[in-house]
């Protein structure tokens, strides 16, 4: 069975590592991006089962990217794609826009292995359409 492809967006370079270190050893494939532009460039050339993603960043916030994401911009690849928020900043408010927005779950920084470990296979649990259409160049 072909391993599930992750995306993770953080400008924090540790926050990365991290995660690809924890998820690569649950055999996940993991990229890794450092800013929104990036992100939906690897989104719009490429399939990815899941996007986990911080939402304090410079330039676009992951908020501006998961609107992005739902309003099926710029291809209709991207409305079901799951989505895991992070943030080091865990208020109601943005805890509640972020599942209002679209996403599966919200991880708290800092947390454990296996708290990213659960956090992704339920929100790769939730996804029941992801996949059914992929990007035009896994076609």
């Amino acid at each position: 069975m072909k391993s599930k492809k992750i995306l993770v967006l953080d400008d924090d370079r540790i926050v990365l590592e991290s995660c690809k270190r924890v998820l690569e050893a649950e055999g996940f494939k993991v990229f890794l991006v450092s800013s929104a532009r990036e992100a939906v460039e690897l989104l719009t050339t490429g399939y990815f089962d899941l996007m986990i993603m911080d939402v304090k960043m410079p330039e676009h916030d992951g908020m501006y990217l998961l609107e992005k994401i739902k309003e099926k911009w710029p291809l209709d690849i991207w409305p079901e794609l799951p989505v895991v928020v992070m943030s080091g900043y865990p208020t109601p408010d943005t805890i509640s826009e972020s599942l209002v927005r679209g996403a599966r779950e919200f991880l708290v920084k800092p947390f454990t292995p296996d708290e990213l470990i659960s956090s992704t296979y339920k929100a790769l649990k939730r996804s029941k359409k992801h996949g059914k259409s992929k990007s035009i160049s896994d076609r």
